[in-house]
């Protein structure tokens, strides 16, 4: 209730300062800040914020703030249709916030003119107005990087120019956010799989700043047009740097582990009913249930809801949905024929999905090699022993 209490209060008092100080003084600026990858996968790729200072303001602007009692909340969420909003902040207690959360803060101060200053200052108390507010997130297009950038350019009416940064080297989507990821972790492996080759084509140098990191660097390298190649940061500095705090990495629960003990008992029970010429049907029962619901999952993710990253996946070769309704066959002894085929088209799925991965057109979890192995084996053994039935 303090909480909440303390947040009104604060956006009440933002509400009269903005008419209050609508005109910025002389000696106002206006920075960037970019805050370090926090611990929890929601954290991971950083955050990205403006910074007003004038004589009797301090306030931080934010597009990353969304609302945990939005109706169907995690169905929206789900279904990416879920509104983030504009939030503000006093600079005190936003800067204390992420101290506590033990996460770098980089500052970038803008060499913008007083005219310049007053138009951002403007358009972001524009953005809050309640009625401006909200906004459609997307986590490669329109998120809280992306807005600061957005912000920048319709704020001062493309009177900018985005030059690459020193080293800029051109990278997919999937490699730039993986290089915020260990590629061990359940966050890792979940992205892999739940997002599809559509991430995995070259980002343009501008669609490289849906990273709050690539913002810090896009913007110290950007200069202002009509201003003689005026650099845009006039200065930068670090308010905050993490602490060293190491943790330790639990190998046993990771996904590599986890699934490498699957994958073990998958070939394990294979050699076990290739010498005594049965087939385990709980085995078989169980792999063509999980990759069914899987498989049904993905496709979900893909035709049901408007995330863009999750189209075009081809985890769905080795994921395959129709492996839920074939279950009546997996139990019978004698399967019909058409099953046994069936059987070598999953076969021939797997070896599509290699190639797919091999050319580069979808790169996967490496986590999940030792269990498509593993499937591999058990469905040239399926094969096998139906010939001989």
């Amino acid at each position: 209730m303090k909480q909440y209490l303390l947040s009104f209060l604060c956006l009440t008092f933002l509400n009269i300062a903005f008419g209050q100080y609508h005109q910025l003084s002389e000696h106002a600026e206006i920075s960037v800040l970019t805050i370090g990858p926090g611990t929890s996968l929601n954290d991971s790729f950083g955050h990205s914020a403006y910074r007003i200072k004038d004589d009797a303001i301090d306030i931080v602007f934010n597009y990353g703030v969304y609302d945990f009692d939005t109706p169907n909340f995690y169905t929206k969420f789900a279904q990416g249709k879920l509104n983030y909003k504009i939030g503000a902040n006093y600079f005190l207690d936003f800067k204390a916030n992420y101290i506590r959360q033990n996460r770098t803060i980089k500052e970038q101060i803008l060499d913008l003119s007083q005219e310049q200053k007053q138009q951002i200052f403007n358009f972001l108390s524009e953005n809050y107005e309640p009625e401006n507010q909200y906004y459609l997130y997307d986590f490669f297009y329109d998120n809280c990087a992306t807005k600061i950038k957005d912000v920048l350019k319709d704020g001062l009416d493309d009177n900018i120019q985005f030059n690459n940064p020193e080293k800029f080297e051109a990278k997919t989507f999937r490699s730039l956010i993986q290089e915020n990821l260990h590629w061990n972790s359940w966050g890792s492996f979940g992205i892999d799989l739940a997002l599809g080759s559509i991430i995995d084509i070259k980002a343009t140098p501008e669609e490289h700043m849906f990273l709050p990191e690539n913002i810090y660097r896009f913007f110290n390298s950007a200069t202002l047009i009509n201003s003689n190649e005026k650099k845009l940061v006039k200065r930068e500095q670090t308010i905050f740097n993490k602490l060293d705090n190491k943790t330790s990495k639990r190998f046993v629960t990771s996904p590599f582990m986890i699934i490498l003990i699957i994958a073990l008992l998958i070939l394990y029970r294979t050699v076990v009913d290739y010498k005594k010429g049965k087939r385990s049907k709980w085995l078989d029962v169980s792999i063509f249930m999980f990759t069914g619901v899987i498989g049904i999952i993905l496709l979900l993710l893909w035709f049901a809801t408007d995330h863009g990253g999750t189209a075009n996946n081809y985890n769905l070769l080795w994921a395959f949905a129709l492996n839920l309704f074939v279950l009546g066959q997996v139990i019978k002894s004698k399967p019909s024929v058409w099953f046994k085929k069936y059987i070598i088209f999953l076969i021939l799925m797997l070896c599509l999905l290699t190639l797919h991965w091999l050319i580069g057109v979808q790169q996967f979890a490496l986590a999940l090699i030792p269990f498509l192995i593993a499937l591999a084996m058990r469905y040239l053994y399926l094969n096998f022993y139906f010939k001989r039935i």
